[in-house]
Parts: C-alpha cells; sequence; structure tokens
C-alpha cells in the first residue's frame, strides 16, 4: 500500500477513538462535579505523553521486525509461550471490544443527531455487527480510496470543529464557557484520577495496527510503516488534543442523550451541513474502525491453530479466501457483548482498556528483552524507548484492573484467564495425539507391488482458488455412466488416500488401501512449494511404495483441491469406482471432536452427487493421547 492509502486504512481505529476517548476521560472526572473536571487538562497531557512514548515505542517494533511484529508474536519470540498466550489473549479481547465499542459509539453518533432512534440502539448496533459478518464472509478488504475516505472525513471533521471552535473562543478572548450546574457524587482523590487516566487512555487503541502490517507497505516497507505511524501518532495528538482543547473551552460535559463531540459539533456549527457531516464522518470511520478487527482477529486466530493453541478450523480459508470461522467467532462474541452492555460505550469502556494495555505491556517489554539480548546498533537508545512504553503501559493495565474491576473490568481479566486455560489444554491435547501419531520404527512397510493409478494422475499441480461451498457441483450423473455394475467382476477400483502427514494415521489408511489389491494413489495437498518439497522428501525416504499426486493449494483451502481432483478424475475415467479412503482420528472425549478436522463428513456431503463415488474412513483410536488403541 502506499502511504496515503495505509494512513487512513491503518489509522482508523486508533483516530476514530478520539470520538469516546475524551468523552470516557471527562464522564469520570465530573462525579466530583467542577473540582473534578479541573483535573482535565492534567490528565489529558498525561495521556498525551502516554501516546509519543508507546508511538516511539512501536518505531523500534516496527524496525525490529519489518516482516510484522504483533503482541503475539513479539511476546512469544522474547517471552517465552505463556506471556504470548496472554498477549494473544488481550488482542482477542482487544478486538472483540473494537467491535462492540465502535458500534455503540457510532451509534451514539448517528442517536445524537436523530434522537428518535435511540430506543433501538441494541437492535440497529446488532443488524450492523449482521452486515460486517456479512460483507467480511464475502471477502470485503480494507484497500483503496472507499476505506480511506471516512478516516480522511473524519480528520477533516475534527480539524474544522477545533478551527472554528478557536475562532468562537477567540472573540470572547479564550474565556473558558461556565459548565452548567454539577452535583459531586464523590470528592477528587488519586484513585477518581487514576480512573479517569485509564478511561481516557483508550483514546490510543489501534496504535500497534501499522506495527502488524508491515509488509502491506511499499518498499522499503519498515521505513514506510515507521513513516506511516509518526503521521498516525501526530495526528491522534493533535485530534484527542484539540478535543480536550474545546471541552474546556467550551464548558461540555457528558449529557445521556447526546455524544460530547455532537455537543462540540453544534456549539460550532450549528444544525446545518456542517454538523451533518461531522456526525456522518464519525459515524462512518467507527464502521471502519470495527471493520479493522475482521482483518485482525482471524489472523491471530491462524497463528494461534498454526501453533496449536486453537482448533485447526481456524486455519481454514473459506471461499472467499477469508478466515471464515474466525470472522463468524468474532461476530457472535462481539454482538453478545454489545447486548449484553446494552450498546452503552461508558459501560464497555471498562473492559476496554485491561486488553488494550496487556497487550501493549507485553509486546513492549518482549521488546527490552530482544534489545537486550541482541544488543546491535543504537540497541539502548531502543530500548529506553520500549522500557518507557513497558513501564507506562503496565501502569495504565494495573489502573485500569484495580479501579474498573467491579464496573466490569472483572469480566475481561476472567476472559484473558479463561483464554490462556482453553488455549494451554489444547495445545497439550495436540501435544499427546502427535505423541500417539508419531511414526515407530516397528511401522509396517506397504508392499510396493500395488497396481498403478490411471494415467494422467502423477503429475504435479496447483489448485485454482476455491469458488465454491463444499457439496456444490456439477448436476447428478454429468459426464459419468450409469452404475450399471451387476456383479463384482464388472466394478474397477481406484483408491484415493488423501494423506496430510506421514504419522500411524496416515500408514494405516494407506496399509488398507493396499490391502485391497487395486490401485492406490496418495494424494497431498500442500500450501506452498516448499511444503510440497518437504513433503515428497519425507515420501521418498519412506520409500516412495505408492504413486503419489501433490496438488499445491496456495490458498491454504483443503477441502476444495480434494473435491476438484477427485471430481476430474471421476470425469477422465468415468469407468472406475473410486474409493476415497480418509485416515480418521478417533478421540475418546467428544469435546475433543472440535479439535479435529472432520474431513469425512465434508467430503461425502460434496462428494454425493456423483455415481461410483465411495467414501469411507480408516478409524486411529487414540485413548489418551498417549497410544493408540489398535
Amino acid at each position: 500500500m502506499r502511504k496515503l492509502v495505509a494512513l487512513p486504512v491503518l489509522s482508523a481505529d486508533a483516530l476514530s477513538s478520539v470520538a469516546y476517548g475524551p468523552e470516557a476521560l471527562i464522564t469520570v472526572l465530573v462525579l466530583a462535579g467542577t473540582a473534578g473536571l479541573a483535573y482535565s487538562t492534567p490528565v489529558a497531557l498525561a495521556i498525551v505523553f502516554l501516546m509519543l512514548a508507546v508511538g516511539v515505542s512501536y518505531r523500534q517494533t516496527i524496525r525490529a521486525y519489518p516482516h510484522g511484529g504483533g503482541s503475539y508474536i513479539v511476546a512469544t519470540d522474547n517471552l517465552g509461550r505463556v506471556p504470548g498466550l496472554v498477549a494473544a489473549a488481550g488482542l482477542m479481547t482487544d478486538y472483540i471490544l473494537t467491535v462492540a465499542v465502535s458500534v455503540s459509539s457510532g451509534m451514539a453518533a448517528v442517536t445524537s443527531a436523530l434522537p428518535g432512534l435511540s430506543d433501538d440502539v441494541v437492535l440497529i448496533g446488532v443488524l450492523v455487527i449482521a452486515v460486517l459478518l456479512a460483507g467480511n464472509l464475502r471477502g470485503v478488504r480494507q484497500a483503496g480510496a472507499l476505506f480511506a475516505a471516512p478516516t480522511y472525513a473524519f480528520i477533516l471533521a475534527i480539524a474544522a470543529l477545533v478551527a472554528f471552535g478557536l475562532y468562537h473562543a477567540a472573540g470572547r478572548g479564550f474565556e473558558p464557557v461556565p459548565t452548567p450546574p454539577l452535583h459531586a457524587a464523590e470528592g477528587v482523590g488519586l484513585l477518581l484520577v487514576m480512573r479517569a487516566f485509564a478511561s481516557g487512555s483508550t483514546a490510543m487503541t489501534g496504535i500497534e495496527a501499522i506495527s502488524n502490517a508491515v509488509p502491506a507497505f511499499k518498499p522499503e516497507s519498515w521505513r514506510n510503516a515507521r513513516t506511516t505511524l509518526s503521521w498516525m501518532i501526530g495526528l491522534l495528538v493533535a485530534m484527542f488534543a484539540g478535543t480536550m482543547a474545546m471541552v474546556h473551552l467550551e464548558g461540555v460535559v457528558p449529557q445521556s442523550r447526546e455524544t460530547v463531540l455532537s455537543q462540540l459539533a453544534h456549539r460550532s456549527f450549528g444544525d446545518g451541513g456542517l454538523y451533518v457531516f461531522t456526525q456522518a464522518a464519525t459515524a462512518l470511520v467507527l464502521l471502519l474502525a470495527a471493520n479493522t478487527a475482521y482483518n485482525d482477529f482471524p489472523r491471530v486466530l491462524f497463528l494461534l491453530a498454526r501453533d496449536n493453541h486453537a482448533p485447526r478450523i481456524f486455519t481454514r480459508l473459506g471461499d472467499r479466501l477469508a478466515f471464515s470461522n474466525g470472522i463468524i467467532l468474532l461476530s457472535v462474541a462481539a454482538a453478545v457483548v454489545y447486548v449484553a452492555f446494552e450498546g452503552r460505550t461508558d459501560a464497555l469502556i471498562p473492559l476496554y482498556a485491561v486488553g488494550v494495555f496487556l497487550a501493549f505491556t507485553l509486546s513492549q517489554s518482549g521488546m527490552v528483552v530482544h534489545w537486550w539480548r541482541r544488543r546491535d546498533r543504537h540497541w539502548r537508545k531502543s530500548l529506553c524507548f520500549n522500557a518507557t512504553g513497558a513501564l507506562l503501559s503496565a501502569l495504565v493495565f494495573v489502573t485500569a484492573g484495580i479501579t474498573k474491576f467491579t464496573e466490569g473490568a472483572w469480566v475481561a481479566i476472567l476472559a484473558v484467564a479463561g483464554f490462556l486455560l482453553v488455549t494451554t489444554r489444547i495445545r497439550r491435547y495436540y501435544d499427546r495425539v502427535g505423541a500417539a501419531l508419531r511414526l515407530r520404527p516397528q511401522t509396517i512397510e506397504i508392499p510396493s507391488g500395488t497396481l498403478p493409478p490411471p494415467p494422467e494422475t502423477c503429475a504435479p499441480a496447483r489448485a485454482a482458488p476455491p469458488r465454491r461451498a463444499a457439496g456444490e457441483g456439477a448436476a447428478p450423473g454429468d459426464g459419468a455412466d450409469s452404475e450399471a455394475e451387476d456383479t463384482p467382476e464388472e466394478i474397477r477400483h481406484l483408491s484415493v488416500v488423501p494423506v496430510d502427514a506421514l504419522h500411524q494415521a496416515s500408514m494405516r489408511a494407506l496399509a488398507y488401501a493396499a490391502s485391497l489389491q487395486q490401485p492406490v494413489l496418495a494424494l497431498h495437498v500442500s500450501p506452498s512449494d516448499e511444503d510440497a518439497e518437504r513433503f515428497r522428501e519425507a515420501w521418498l525416504l519412506w520409500g516412495d511404495h505408492l504413486p503419489l499426486r501433490i496438488v499445491v493449494s496456495p490458498y491454504r483451502a483443503i477441502v476444495a483441491p480434494l473435491i476438484s481432483y477427485i471430481e476430474s478424475l471421476h470425469h477422465q475415467r468415468p469407468d472406475l469406482t473410486i474409493t476415497v479412503i480418509i485416515p480418521e482420528i478417533v478421540v475418546r472425549h467428544w469435546w475433543h471432536r472440535a479439535l479435529q478436522s472432520p474431513l469425512a463428513g465434508r467430503l461425502r456431503r460434496a462428494l454425493r452427487h456423483l455415481p461410483k463415488i465411495v467414501v469411507t474412513s480408516v478409524p486411529f483410536h487414540v485413548q489418551d493421547g498417549r497410544r493408540p488403541n489398535l
């Protein structure tokens, strides 16, 4: 991406937080009345310093990880598996709440301009999440002017709001407008100020987005990413500080039926077109910010599944080349949170700060360890920047966890703990099953005297992009002879064995296929040429007993290439009865089934329309994850 496109697309989450961050800060301070509002400027200045410190810290991350360095990757590389999982838990919580908070704040912007919709915010918000789900399942991507426009419109709206507000304030000598009468609910104290600091710090959400997407920039990618990050931090500081200055000068306080930003727009622009433009730009940029989570959440789930910390279904690409399962999980979780908190931004903010700054803290702490180990050029300066970012992020995380624990932060903390427990147990399960499947010296070799497969089935191939859902295909009987065999002697066989890896289960399926004394073809789907070559080497090392066909699927789809290849075999040789023999791992507990790929069932549904196709499975029982029950 060019910097002019990357800036609005990757900064939407961070810049849109200006719509709710300042208001979250003021909402806490107003509890202490006019005396509490007096602390708004010092707290805002502290948040500005935090933005600068964390922004400079992430510049160091981009330099160290030019291929993308999200919190999960950085923490795992430098701090270990468990801190990496905790960072991933913070990220997952952050992305779920990004959707919920962005939608709720967007709805607040809409209802401020159209109060008649206030009673339907929950229903409309859920519909918005459903639209985001549908769009992302269809393969919508953040790119081009279409997605850049809302962010630039929002920047322009805030700039105009601040400029008009300062012009009006200059006419009265920059004398602040008195606030409405306020009734203090509690006294001013350190705890109140720290709560306000933690709430206002949610204006920093999304700062790490650019460090995640370094490879998406044009060369030299890391340098362009650092430049874009600097522009984003500069804009964020200017917009946040400008909004807080206007809040102070205009004497605006939070209201239940109108946002602070809407009140400022009313005072600067009245009820005319500029006010409508400001509210529309705010709602659109918040919608775009919600959509950013649909790119990042499935990606983190993919990384976790790749490392055996999440079910492997999250590595699967859908027909539109999107991680469909991750997108669905994000939508369901965000909708549940949104409905549970009735679409109220002020109720969601306490949960938000915990996940955001937990990820920040572990990422920057990982960078401190990184520089200490590497000690290359300028390492001391980089270490100091990252240490400052880690310390300040930890301060906000602890403050949010303590001061907002009873307001809902306990939910986020409990979610992180539950996530850590579940992912650890999943990894333990996959490790045990892997040990049970590992090949042993006494593995029986398959005889090489099996009949060859049909012609034109042993050359390498590359899968086309998946374009249809499993189960869709040609009409019944297309390209095939009728099933007219009446005796066993009339049936001509070919056995096809999908092999994902060489292990005990696949060896047993191959042995079963060879024992039928019919032609056998092993079929392997690889995500890249490098993976295909590694599998071929392992196959040759095993002995190359059977014909092998490797299909390269760069889209990481497995089922669609298998179906496509078997269909092509059927149309080439309609006289053959093709038996697809699938290795199937049978687990002891029902809750472990979600961790295994339901390949057999999906192939049966997808190939049912074709005659003379038989799908069967060879079970491999795993009793306790340590040894198979043969």
